[in-house]
């Protein structure tokens, strides 16, 4: 039977593009219902297929429809860590979602959203029970407190074993907490699903740099097994004239001092320009939250520049929909050829359109220059948000890690590095994508890290 797809109801582009609360609300309970009730229950599950973290969607959307969201959370926990996270930041319309039997009719069932509903029921109406942990023994170093890492330490501990995170910043969470914006995801969020973590017996360790507080060599002299999700905050430039004037920020460098270090606050130690024209050089979620960021610090105009078309653009849909409600200008066809500038500061970007002509290496069209069409943007900051890599300093402390020519940590499907008792996985290996993905990747490494834990690992 047809039954219309429920969709969450969301602040007014006007208003939200001057604010850093969430854009989009939670369902209501009588919504959530509703909307849970769509699902088929499909015997063979094509969603689950779909989730990196094989959630049982079903079991926890019929626990939704029956009114028992505690339920609900209890069952998407049993795969998933972080299921407030995820039902905010998954692309759940290229995994899930995209194989809902319903997707074929009238809309898939919204997944992602009675994920979050779940979530934060739980978050606010817990505690859940703290599952018993396993009797392992052993100790386990993980690297970084992204999503990857997370996963893999919650897996360890309730395996029984003993688990240290250690983090380069002053807060754990990783890309959650310094790459990702307020209005998308609440730092108090992620925090309160940190909380759930340590509540498993996992230390913290922060302000801890892995390759330059303690070497990798090190860290496997002290315990047993070593996970490595450092993820990839090494930024990529376009390497065009004026990429060293003021004015000209990473992506990664401005969301970090804007999202980590409070820069949005006037009095913050960390300032960031505001205000003023703002042009964004990239089309993916990271360019998104730039551009979305840098509006709501004041900008006068924001635009996001980008060499392909629009079916091309890697952002979520929904993203990019924002961005265009809240007035950011897109223009594409459109490719970078100088940063220009005045008394050391940023002027404008010269550029010129493109057209596309056949598809390359990517299976993508390649933007072809089209000749004599050079014109500037006037603006006063640049942020480049054109793709990031591993930190080298963990594979500088460590010869016997082996990497790729990117920079990437090279692994078996089963995580493990070249080195006995090392494994690793998220953006550290695949460079930058999505949470799920890198979770799913935490997931596989815990598995084999117990695995590891249970042999004489004097004799590996």
């Amino acid at each position: 039977m047809k039954i219309e797809r429920h969709h969450q109801k969301e602040q007014d582009p006007k208003v939200r593009a001057k604010n850093f609360t969430e854009p989009v609300y939670n369902f209501d309970p009588e919504t959530a219902i509703a909307e849970a009730k769509r699902c088929l229950k499909c015997k063979n599950a094509p969603c689950v297929n779909g989730c990196p973290v094989a959630v049982k969607i079903p079991e926890f959307i019929g626990k939704l429809a029956g009114g028992d969201p505690l339920g609900a959370a209890a069952v998407i926990r049993e795969t998933n860590n972080l299921p407030a996270v995820c039902g905010r930041v998954c692309p759940q319309e290229e995994q899930c979602e995209k194989l809902c039997i319903r997707a074929r009719m009238e809309g898939p069932v919204s997944i992602g959203a009675l994920e979050r509903y779940a979530a934060d029921y739980a978050l606010e109406h817990g505690p859940e029970q703290t599952p018993p942990k396993g009797s392992l023994k052993g100790r386990v170093a993980v690297v970084g407190s992204g999503p990857s890492s997370l996963t893999c330490a919650a897996d360890c501990a309730a395996a029984g074993l003993s688990v240290t995170v250690y983090e380069a910043f002053h807060l754990a969470g990783g890309v959650l907490v310094y790459g990702i914006p307020e209005f998308r995801l609440p730092k108090s969020l992620v925090q309160k699903e940190i909380g759930k973590l340590l509540s498993l017996g996992v230390q913290l360790e922060l302000n801890t740099v892995i390759g330059k507080t303690i070497t990798l060599p090190q860290l496997l002299e002290k315990f047993d097994a070593v996970f490595i999700g450092s993820g990839a905050g090494l930024p990529q430039f376009l390497n065009i004239p004026g990429e060293s004037l003021n004015g000209v920020y990473s992506a990664n460098e401005y969301l970090t001092r804007v999202n980590l270090m409070r820069a949005y606050d006037p009095d913050s130690p960390t300032p960031v320009a505001r205000g003023g024209r703002v042009t964004v050089f990239g089309a993916g979620n990271v360019a998104m939250d730039a551009a979305r960021t840098a509006l709501r610090l004041g900008a006068d105009r924001v635009s996001i520049v980008y060499r392909r078309g629009r079916e091309e653009m890697p952002a979520r849909k929904e993203e990019i929909r924002h961005a265009e409600e809240e007035g950011i200008v897109f223009e594409l066809l459109t490719a970078p050829l100088e940063i220009v500038g005045e008394n050391g500061r940023v002027r404008a970007v010269k550029c010129v359109r493109c057209e596309l002509g056949a598809p390359d290496a990517s299976g993508r069209r390649r933007p072809v220059v089209i000749p004599d069409s050079d014109f500037e943007i006037p603006c006063e900051t640049a942020i480049v948000a054109v793709g990031t890599s591993p930190n080298p300093l963990i594979k500088d402390s460590a010869p016997d890690l082996k990497v790729t020519e990117k920079g990437t940590i090279i692994v078996d499907e089963k995580g493990a590095t070249s080195i006995p008792g090392v494994y690793a996985g998220g953006d550290a290996v695949t460079g930058a994508a999505t949470v799920i993905l890198a979770m799913g990747a935490g997931r596989t490494a815990a598995a084999s890290i117990i695995e590891y834990s249970k042999t004489d690992k004097k004799q590996t």
